[in-house]
């Protein structure tokens, strides 16, 4: 019997600093109108404000200089919106009031005072003004007028404003310039035919200033209010700003932190760097997307489809404000009203996830470093020598010849070929690397994927013309532009010429940012307003060409600075396209960087972490804020990249890792092996032990990716999802569900035999034992040996398991388990989307079966609703039910009575059932 100890606050999280205080109840119910038309709480504050202004002068001897504007003074703190975001720049009041904008200065050493803008819009600053409004078929068209101009160069006179009630849960606002087309991020998003009948917003408009005032109609709550702060609208400079209704805002990838933001003057930039996961820094993928709770539970999204480099600035008031450099500003706001479907809305615009093949779920194990293929072998037999799961073996870079992508070290990996088809004979695949940059120092005739690129015109050119040649892994590089629909072609050839010696089964795309270790190219980069635009947002190495291309770089559908972001998206929709045609199955690629509908092509990994603990803490905010992004497949590297992980971290990880969506070992050369051959017997048990138990799962892991398929559920899944009303649930980033029903609680901390988690309210059944756990929504300390992992199952909850086998071919022959969690109310439900794991396109032709499992009144039935042949060929042979309250006189299956076991804790066990999947039964107890 497991024991819970029961404690009345949170631990501290070992990944992150908890911030102090409870968090304040979310405002923004007030009436729309500019946040300066004030209710009494903020007259309060600016009175509060000015006092502290006044007193701060006296006592400073008037080193703050002089005293402000009256209307400056009417600007609370946590209200100011940045007028200078320059970095690398002393604002003074001059530089400031040249801008028409606020100056007050805060002690620099002063509590809770840093990030606050000394230089800040006043109330009255010239904005845009809203000419004219008419009604559409699907919405509305305006004219958005500025009278006077801003301050940075050639800002857009006159602007459109397009609006459309998409649905009832979706609105789109596009606000771009009125005389003169512009780039457009080229994503493909659904075109609407008619206008929503009955949405659950309102939209209203302040006409002088411009601003969208937005509300939830059931509550009243307002969404955005645009007024906060004026529009700017330059050709390389578009800024608008908006209140907030809560402090809980998620989202707004990729950074390495808390899966809650912080709104303490926090500034976000969204520019594909190739940089070790650090917080702060810009990382490899941009998703300009967020999601924000609301007080009561509800929740609603905001992306801006924009490619462009831009920041996202956060304040305390609460507020935010979009900063890009280019493009439009294209919205999509999302209703809701539950998180869930905030997700599954913003994926209906971006795209669903495609559906992995199964073998992408089992376990897969890398390093860069095995410096053979024969090594790499070896590796692979110690695996299958002690019986550990295993579906991936993958290479890194040292299996080519020189690094260059398409060849293959035919000293060190000459029977490369030979392991590929030993992987297949054991029912296992193969998965390696490719770079986009191609090596360019060849001699001419002897690498065609350089040659033929070249003479086809396939890679990013100069100002002038030219090949921009940089710097990567095999030495000075072109880079391919897989903007060109050509490049995918010259891609595919590639592919082709490859697999014909080696058949791989998956790529793993990486540097896709695109990462170069020069900063432009070999020449530099040219002056001019791509390199050197007015504003450059917040990115690491303050330079857009910072290890990476010059933004001035050519490219077929437009210049590099536009589709710098996209630049991973589009080499992954090239390599799908590609593996489809080469195997006529699934593609199975795993990319770096990463940009919205990335999805539908590719899965992600956290890029290349540490053997620390910290880096084990902050991946699950990491995969979390994947499933926010509609990029389901995602793990960060287990037991760290960098770095040499202790036995206890890795065991640990591995516990962890074996509940990622993708769940691969990785790490680098010249540190000690990490895979589990490496360590002592205990560890090897205990991971091999975790392992099985994911394998275990793969059926309920399996239909949670068809989920996704089909309507945009997450897979890994934050507690507030499905706790949405308890608030205490929405900081949570230390624990995760595996989609509604499984509670992960691993262990982030070395040398603990416990782990304290949070349990939601209601009944959760220990997944190993069945014994169950009443909560009122509580922290519970819970035992956790070095060898064990925390799984809870929640009530009502059917999980389809398999008997694990050591690859996920072998696990598919296997009979099914099906647990049953019983609800108080002794009902339960749970389903199970079956097809051959690998096929395209099955639930289109029909090739699939999905059968739901339901209990009430005692009774258990299995109902199949599609069928296919591949359910012919496995049999349901063990029912555990957990939650039985009294042990059964007999059990009847399909009428028939049958054996079974019921045990203290309330479980009740019926086995060899040997039911075919493809025909409905019943059970019943009495």
């Amino acid at each position: 019997m497991k024991s819970y100890q029961k404690l009345t606050t949170a631990q501290p999280a070992a990944c992150r600093v908890e911030e102090e205080g409870a968090a304040p109840m979310p405002s923004g119910h007030g009436k729309l109108a500019p946040w300066w038309v004030g209710s009494g709480l903020l007259v309060a504050a600016v009175l509060l404000s000015t006092i502290t202004v006044w007193v701060l002068r006296q006592v400073s001897g008037g080193w703050l200089g002089p005293t402000p504007p009256p209307k400056c003074l009417l600007v609370p703190e946590s209200h100011r919106f940045d007028c200078y975001p320059e970095r690398r720049v002393v604002v003074t009041q001059e530089l400031c009031e040249s801008r028409g904008c606020c100056f007050m200065q805060s002690p620099l050493l002063a509590e809770g005072k840093q990030g606050v803008p000394w230089c800040f819009y006043p109330p009255d600053f010239p904005s845009y003004t809203l000419e004219s409004l008419n009604q559409t078929a699907l919405g509305m068209v305006g004219l958005l007028v500025r009278r006077e101009k801003a301050y940075y160069p050639r800002d857009i006179e006159k602007l459109r404003l397009d609006v459309e009630f998409e649905t009832d849960t979706r609105l789109h606002i596009k606000i771009t310039d009125a005389a003169s087309p512009r780039y457009e991020a080229p994503l493909d998003v659904p075109q609407v035919m008619k206008r929503a009948e009955n949405p659950i917003y309102s939209l209203n408009f302040s006409w002088d200033p411009f601003g969208v005032l937005l509300q939830r109609k059931a509550t009243g709550t307002v969404l955005l209010n645009t007024t906060v702060a004026p529009l700017i609208f330059a050709d390389q400079f578009l800024q608008i700003s908006t209140s907030l209704p809560s402090k809980f805002l998620y989202g707004l990838g990729e950074h390495r932190g808390s899966l809650l933001h912080s709104l303490d003057w926090n500034t976000l930039t969204l520019w594909a760097r190739d940089v070790s996961p650090t917080e702060s820094f810009n990382l490899y993928g941009a998703h300009p997307f967020y999601l924000l709770m609301e007080e009561g539970g509800n929740a609603h999204g905001v992306f801006l489809l924009n490619s462009n480099a831009m920041e996202v600035a956060l304040q305390p008031a609460p507020g935010l404000t979009w900063r890009t450099i280019g493009g439009v500003l294209d919205f999509y706001i999302f209703l809701g009203p539950d998180p869930n479907m905030v997700i599954q809305q913003y994926q209906q615009v971006i795209g669903f996830p495609a559906m992995p093949p199964i073998w992408a779920l089992g376990f897969h194990l890398c390093r860069w470093g095995y410096g053979s293929s024969n090594e790499t072998w070896q590796t692979v037999r110690a695996m299958r020598n002690y019986q550990i799961p295993q579906d991936g073996q993958w290479n890194d870079i040292d299996y080519m010849d020189g690094y260059r992508d398409f060849t293959l070290d035919s000293q060190k990996f000459a029977s490369l070929p030979s392991l590929v088809e030993d992987l297949h004979k054991h029912g296992q695949r193969y998965v390696m690397i490719l770079d986009p940059g191609i090596s360019s120092t060849s001699p001419h005739g002897s690498y065609w994927p350089f040659d033929e690129g070249l003479r086809r015109g396939l890679f990013l050119n100069t100002t002038q013309g030219q090949p921009l040649i940089g710097q990567v892994w095999p030495g000075f590089t072109a880079f391919a532009d897989f903007s060109n629909p050509d490049t995918h072609q010259w891609w595919l050839e590639n592919l082709q010429h490859f697999y014909a010696h080696v058949p791989f089964d998956g790529l793993w795309i990486d540097m896709n940012e695109p990462s170069n270790f020069m900063d432009g190219s070999e020449d530099g980069c040219p002056p001019g307003e791509f390199d050197n635009p007015p504003y450059t947002p917040a990115v690491l190495g303050d330079s857009l060409s910072a290890k990476t291309v010059c933004a001035s770089a050519k490219q077929k559908v437009s210049v590099h600075y536009n589709l710098h972001n996209l630049y991973g998206l589009m080499e992954a929709k090239a390599t799908a396209s590609a593996l489809i045609k080469i195997r006529g199955k699934r593609p199975f690629i795993i990319s770096r960087s990463t940009f919205p509908s990335q999805g539908r092509y590719s899965g992600h990994w956290l890029g290349d972490n540490r053997s620390q603990w910290k880096d084990m803490c902050y991946s699950i905010p990491g995969l979390l804020s994947f499933s926010l992004f509609g990029i389901p497949l995602v793990g960060a590297d287990i037991c760290g990249f960098s770095g040499s992980a202790s036995e206890e971290l890795c065991t640990r990880w591995m516990q962890l890792g074996a509940f990622y969506p993708f769940a691969r070992n990785h790490n680098t050369q010249n540190e000690k092996a990490q895979d589990p051959t490496a360590f002592s017997p205990a560890a090897r048990t205990a991971m091999k032990d975790v392992l099985l138990t994911r394998y275990s799962l793969l059926p309920f892991l399996y239909t949670l990716f068809h989920r996704a398929r089909l309507q945009g559920d997450t897979v890994a899944r934050p507690l507030f999802f499905e706790f949405p009303w308890d608030v205490a649930t929405w900081e949570l980033d230390r624990q995760f569900l595996w989609g509604r029903s499984l509670l992960v609680t691993p262990v982030l901390e070395p040398g603990v035999v416990s782990v304290t988690g949070y349990v939601p309210q209601g009944t959760w059944y220990d997944f190993y034992t069945g014994s169950s756990v009443n909560s009122s929504g509580e922290m519970l300390k819970m035992s956790a040996p070095l060898e064990h992992l925390n799984l809870h199952i929640r009530e009502g909850s059917i999980l389809p398991t398999q008997k694990p086998g050591t690859t996920t071919q072998a696990t598919r022959g296997n009979p099914l388990r099906l647990i049953v969690a019983l609800s108080s109310h002794a009902t339960a439900w749970g389903d199970l989307f079956w097809d051959d794991g690998e096929s395209l396109d099955t639930f289109e032709e029909g090739n699939y079966s999905y059968v739901v499992f339901n209990v009430t009144q005692n009774i258990f039935t299995s109902t199949v609703l599609h069928a296919s042949t591949e359910a012919t060929k496995v049999t349901v042979g063990t029912l555990s039910i957990f939650g039985v309250q009294k042990p059964p006189s007999k059990v009847l299956l399909n009428g028939q009575e049958k054996p079974f076991s019921y045990l203290d804790n309330q479980v009740l066990n019926v086995s060899d059932l040997d039911m075919s999947l493809s025909q409905g039964f019943s059970l019943q107890w009495l």
